[in-house]
C-alpha cells in the first residue's frame, strides 16, 4: 500500500497546497448544492422561479469561465484565483444577514459569476508547475481532493441548512478565504504574461493569434473535446436517468437505495483511483479515455437488463472505474496539448464543454425517456459510449505517428 501512493510522492509544493485548497473548497461548498432547496423553503419561491434561478446561475458560468481562461491567460492564473475566489466568498455573505429576496438572489448570481473564473485558473497553475510525467499524478491527486471534500461537505451543509441557516452562507465563505490565505501565502505566481515558458513538448510552446488559429494547428484537440463532451453526455446520466431508473424499480424507496448507490460511487472512488492512477500512469491518455468508454459501456448499458440491488452496486463500480479514467486522463490529454499562453482559455473550454454534454445529456435523455420509457435508455447510452469510445481509440491511432 505504501508504494502506492509513491505515484504521489516528489510534487512541487505548490501542488500539494493547491490540493488542500480544493479539498477545503469542496468540503466548504455548501450553498450549491442546497441552492434549489433554499429558494423554495427558505425565501418561498416558486418551483418555476427557482428553476429559473437556478439555470441563470448554470448559464453564466458559460461566460465567467471564458472570461476567467482569458483572463488568467493574461494576467496570471494566481492573481485570478485569488480575487475571484475572494469576491465570490464576500458576494456570500450578506445572504446569511438580509432578508431582502432580490439582494439574496443578486449576491448570490454574483457570487456564482465569479466562481466560474476559479476552475481555469487553478487547473492552469496545476499544469504549469507540473512536468509532463507528473500530470497524470497530479491531476489524480486533485480529484482524489475534491471527493474527499464533496463526500463529506454535504452532510455539514444539511445540518446548518436545517439548523444554523446563516451559516451556510458565512461558512463558505470562511473556507474560501482559508483556501484563498493558503494559495496566496505558499503558492507563487506560476505564469506571467509574455514571459517565455519552459516546455517539454511542441505542443505547448506559446501561440500567436487567436483561440481559432491554435484548434487549426490542433485539430485533434478540438475533436478530442468534442467526444469529451459525449462522455460527459454519457456520465451525467447517473444524475437523471439513474433515479428515474431506481424509483421505478423500488417504486417508494428509490430515493433511499439511489442514495446508497451515490455512496457506493464516493467510497469506490477513494478507493480506487490510487491504483487505477498508478496501473494506467504510463497508458496514453487517449487509451485511458478509449477503455473509460468501454468501461461506461458496460457499466450503464447493464442497468437496462439488470432486476437486482446487487447487480446495481456492481454496475455503479463499473462506471465509476469509467468516471475516475475520463477525470483523470483528460485533463492530462488538454494539459500536454496546449500552448502555454493559451491553457487557462482551454481548460474553459473544457468546462465548458462538461456543461454543454450536461444539458444535451438532459434535455435529450427526457425526450427520449418520454417516448420509449426509462429502461430502454441504457441501451442507447451502451451505444453512445461504444461509438465514443471508438472514435478515442481512432483518435489514438491517427494522432499516435505523429507524436512519435
Amino acid at each position: 500500500m505504501p508504494k502506492l501512493f509513491d505515484n504521489y510522492k516528489g510534487m512541487p509544493k505548490g501542488l500539494y497546497v493547491i490540493c488542500f485548497a480544493t479539498l477545503i473548497n469542496r468540503l466548504g461548498d455548501f450553498v450549491v448544492p442546497f441552492l434549489s432547496l433554499y429558494l423554495t423553503q427558505k425565501i418561498g419561491m416558486s418551483a418555476w422561479a427557482t428553476g429559473l434561478i437556478v439555470t441563470i446561475s448554470c448559464v453564466i458560468g458559460i461566460p465567467a469561465a471564458l472570461i476567467g481562461g482569458k483572463v488568467s491567460d493574461m494576467c496570471g492564473r494566481k492573481n485570478v484565483y485569488v480575487y475571484a475566489q475572494s469576491i465570490s466568498a464576500l458576494a456570500l455573505i450578506p445572504c446569511a444577514f438580509t432578508k431582502n429576496v432580490y439582494i439574496t438572489i443578486l449576491c448570490l448570481l454574483i457570487s456564482t459569476f465569479f466562481n466560474g473564473f476559479i476552475r481555469p485558473a487553478f487547473e492552469s497553475m496545476i499544469i504549469d508547475m507540473l512536468s509532463n510525467e507528473q500530470r497524470q499524478a497530479g491531476f489524480a491527486l486533485k480529484y482524489l481532493s475534491i471527493n474527499v471534500g464533496v463526500s463529506v461537505g454535504p452532510i455539514i451543509a444539511g445540518f446548518l441548512f436545517n439548523n444554523f441557516l446563516p451559516l451556510l452562507f458565512i461558512g463558505d465563505a470562511i473556507t474560501s478565504f482559508v483556501a484563498v490565505t493558503l494559495i496566496i501565502i505558499n503558492v507563487k505566481e506560476t505564469y506571467v504574461a509574455g514571459k517565455s515558458i519552459k516546455v517539454e513538448a511542441e505542443a505547448e510552446k506559446a501561440e500567436k493569434g487567436t483561440i481559432i488559429d491554435v484548434f487549426k494547428k490542433r485539430p485533434y484537440l478540438l475533436l478530442f473535446l468534442l467526444l469529451y463532451m459525449v462522455y460527459c453526455f454519457i456520465y451525467t446520466q447517473n444524475k437523471f436517468s439513474l433515479p428515474m431508473t431506481m424509483n421505478k424499480m423500488y417504486i417508494n424507496q428509490g430515493a433511499k437505495f439511489l442514495g446508497y448507490l451515490y455512496s457506493i460511487n464516493a467510497i469506490t472512488v477513494l478507493v480506487l483511483t490510487p491504483f487505477i492512477s498508478a496501473i494506467t500512469r504510463k497508458k496514453h491518455q487517449l487509451t485511458n479515455m478509449a477503455i473509460a468508454g468501454v468501461v461506461y459501456a458496460i457499466g450503464f448499458g447493464m442497468i437496462g437488463f439488470v432486476n437486482s440491488f446487487g447487480m446495481m452496486v456492481v454496475s455503479t463500480i463499473i462506471w465509476t472505474i469509467g468516471e475516475i479514467l475520463s477525470s483523470i486522463s483528460s485533463g492530462v490529454y488538454v494539459a500536454n496539448h496546449s500552448p502555454s499562453n493559451y491553457r487557462a482559455r482551454l481548460n474553459a473550454i473544457k468546462s465548458i464543454g462538461n456543461s454543454l454534454g450536461a444539458s444535451l445529456s438532459t434535455a435529450v435523455s427526457g425526450v427520449y425517456i418520454q417516448y420509449y420509457g426509462v429502461q430502454t435508455i441504457w441501451a442507447f447510452v451502451f451505444a453512445i459510449s461504444m461509438m465514443a469510445a471508438l472514435f478515442m481509440f481512432l483518435l489514438r491511432k491517427s494522432t499516435h505517428k505523429a507524436e512519435n
